[in-house]
């Protein structure tokens, strides 16, 4: 039996994910398997980035769940620092760069995985890619702003965007002693939340000083004489001064690659798969992580949702079929969760914009509990809001502000969602109660309790 290529293009969670059941399921003899990266580091924590720059992780390679070496020794050709620049789908081959030398070769290949990954928004503006201004995206990105840091002696930074990224980078900055302002468009920071959940997070970023300025467009990045990021300046002619900008606008998927090889994108630019993660429409090329869309199972259609779970799980699908076995991706729910300070923040399903654009009639239940018993020492308030569709009070979507243990309870009704539950079902669920884990009735019934009263008083 003559012996297959595989070439994966991306190194991180879907990439080396897939070559690593792609690997379990065929030996070197059967499957061989190479996989271009274009930075320095492979199957690492993205997430983790903002706690490592925050000093609660130590040191760097922490992060790192499997070098190069490891992938290597796993029968793995593994080629950091060398970027794919083309794909050349009728020869099935692909032209990668080696970005220390500027060499350049062509790969055939048998089967093909695209992991390329999200890249950060990085609007055009005058001084945006000045020195000193970071996106936040690999762990490549996490290393030059920590040089950065080591670098400047001042203790001004800028984050612009209040999304996940962003609040975390504000959070990281201000443990590294850095006076800190974040400039948004927004009404309130956290667009994953609707406003009225957003402004709780707002209160608790001012409570641990973080400056944070709503409705604020950054038009400009002021620098010094040698190039060097010192202002953001803003349409309503404000400057805040920096001695470090970091950009935490968002991610968009990095699909230059797929789009010039006329792979089909969706709405949101992300790669377009079956349920196998198979590229619709090419029988042997796969693409996984953030540089796809998956189908949202509650509006119906598909969203990019960048997330390293996803990622994880779209490279076990990948090289099962790769390997010759058998896996799907069925979809996914929108489950994220975050923090700032000792505030938890979680989501899942559709806010109430998502709704709207979905067409879907809906009605809104918003209550404040506790973590905890409310006798029990340390009892802390948690807000949970919960939208229902208004005729059948199938639940569309959750989200909870409040104090430790509150995100994870999300994962209730991210459970709930998956199985397509109404709110009068959830109210039936069976959680478990003790005082220091929660009420009587946990928040989360609370809020589905109130859910059914909005969805039999709209009516139909």
């Amino acid at each position: 039996m003559a012996t297959e290529r595989l070439v994966v293009v991306g190194g991180d969670a879907a990439g080396m994910s897939a070559a690593s059941q792609a690997r379990r399921l065929k030996g070197p003899a059967e499957l061989e398997i190479v996989a271009f990266e274009r930075g320095h580091f492979t199957s690492y924590s993205a997430c983790g980035i903002p706690y490592w720059v925050g000093g609660r992780v130590s040191e760097r390679d922490d992060l790192i769940a499997r070098t190069p070496e490891e992938h290597r020794a796993r029968d793995i050709d593994l080629r950091t620092r060398t970027e794919v620049v083309e794909l050349d789908l009728p020869g099935s081959r692909v032209r990668a760069r080696d970005l220390e030398t500027g060499s350049e070769s062509w790969t055939g290949y048998d089967k093909l995985v695209l992991a390329t990954g999200a890249r950060p928004v990085r609007p055009r503006l005058p001084g945006i890619g000045a020195h000193g201004v970071h996106g936040i995206q690999t762990l490549d990105d996490g290393q030059r702003l920590m040089d950065t840091l080591r670098r400047t002696g001042g203790r001004r930074a800028v984050v612009v965007g209040a999304g996940y990224i962003g609040v975390e980078m504000a959070e990281a900055l201000v443990e590294r002693g850095y006076e800190v302002t974040v400039l948004h468009r927004g009404e309130q920071p956290m667009a994953t939340l609707d406003p009225d959940m957003g402004g709780l997070v707002h209160s608790a970023m001012n409570r641990m000083g973080i400056r944070t300025v709503s409705r604020a467009e950054v038009t400009k990045i002021l620098t010094d004489e040698e190039g060097r990021a010192r202002a953001a300046a803003t349409s309503a002619g404000e400057e805040y001064e920096a001695d470090v900008v970091v950009l935490g606008i968002g991610v968009e998927p990095r699909t230059a690659l797929a789009r010039a090889a006329g792979l089909p994108l969706g709405p949101s630019g992300g790669i377009l798969t079956d349920l196998s993660m198979r590229v619709r429409g090419h029988e042997n090329i796969w693409a996984g992580g953030d540089c796809v869309e998956v189908l949202d199972l509650v509006a119906g259609r598909t969203r990019h949702i960048p997330l390293g779970t996803h990622a994880n799980k779209h490279g076990q699908v990948i090289g099962s079929g790769v390997g010759g076995g058998y896996a799907t991706f069925p979809g996914v729910v929108g489950t994220a969760v975050s923090k700032v300070c000792d505030l938890e923040i979680a989501r899942t399903g559709l806010r109430e914009r998502d709704a709207l654009e979905a067409g879907l009639r809906f009605v809104t239940a918003t209550i404040t509990s506790t973590n905890t018993a409310g006798y029990y020492p340390g009892a802390a308030e948690m807000t949970v809001k919960m939208l229902a569709e208004r005729r059948t009070g199938r639940l569309l979507g959750v989200q909870i502000v409040g104090g430790a243990g509150a995100a994870k309870r999300v994962d209730i009704a991210a459970v709930a969602l998956t199985a397509g539950m109404t709110v009068d079902q959830v109210v039936s669920l069976d959680l478990g109660y003790a005082p220091p884990f929660s009420p009587v009735w946990d928040p989360i019934l609370v809020a589905a309790r109130k859910a059914v009263s909005a969805v039999r008083s709209a009516g139909v």
